[in-house]
């Protein structure tokens, strides 16, 4: 039995609880959040999921290194310290840091880099993002994830959406956010060439699946060695 604290009980901290309510494999043993009572520490965890702020990853990160445990983190627009801090963590424990844990997108980006190299400078690279109305960064993680991944030689600026006059097109990777309803997430990357266009695409139908997807990394990374790991590690096991 995998035994889970989870830093931050908002929207998805909540969903991650249902999922291993659901389970028979995990369990939640402690969260921590200003709105919650103080969480017992009588067990110890053997990994921690962080959907909480920027500024409460430092927690996360002390936690798990107390603990040696795995720590899954899926909170978005973190500092460059905040960043460092948790590079130099994964010297001493398993640690994934991810801004999507759809195993969907991890299939894509997958497919964008492969993509992006045999169609090569030929074609226009431009990423649109779609989410809800409540959403408090843009562009989103994933839409920066997937520009990395379409950025084979690492050496496209991004643009941020065109206004005015910009004048002719570039060799960079254009990107757009869209906002609005309860939308759970839809990402496009289109890669426009001389008569022809390529799409890859993906809809996240429900929040539930992000909420899967850090259980699995979490179980993934439970008992693993140290070092920064991704999903596509998820999706092989981690081996």
């Amino acid at each position: 039995m995998t035994k889970l604290l989870i830093i931050g009980y908002g929207r998805m901290g909540k969903m991650i609880e249902e999922a291993a309510r659901e389970r028979g494999d995990v369990r939640v043993i402690g969260k921590i959040d200003p709105l919650l009572p103080a969480w017992d520490e009588k067990e110890t965890p053997d990994a921690i999921l962080d959907f909480s702020a920027p500024e409460g990853v430092q927690t996360s990160l002390d936690l798990a290194l107390r603990y040696s445990c795995a720590l899954v983190i899926g909170t978005t627009a973190l500092s460059e310290d905040a960043r460092l801090a948790i590079s130099a963590a994964s010297g001493r424990i398993p640690v994934i840091c991810s801004s999507n844990y759809s195993l969907g997108i991890a299939v894509i980006k997958k497919a964008v880099r492969e993509a992006a190299l045999a169609l090569g400078e030929d074609f226009d690279i431009e990423i649109i993002e779609t989410h809800h109305n409540k959403k408090a960064d843009a562009p989103s993680g994933t839409a920066l994830s997937l520009a990395e991944a379409a950025d084979v030689r690492g050496d496209k600026p991004r643009v941020y959406g065109r206004e005015g006059r910009p004048g002719a097109r570039g060799r960079e990777i254009g990107i757009h956010a869209v906002r609005g309803g309860s939308a759970a997430g839809e990402h496009r990357v289109l890669f426009l060439g001389d008569s022809e266009t390529v799409e890859i695409r993906h809809e996240a139908q429900s929040r539930r699946i992000f909420a899967s997807g850090a259980l699995r990394a979490a179980l993934t990374l439970a008992g693993k060695p140290a070092g920064m790991y991704t999903m596509e590690d998820v999706i092989k096991g981690a081996d």
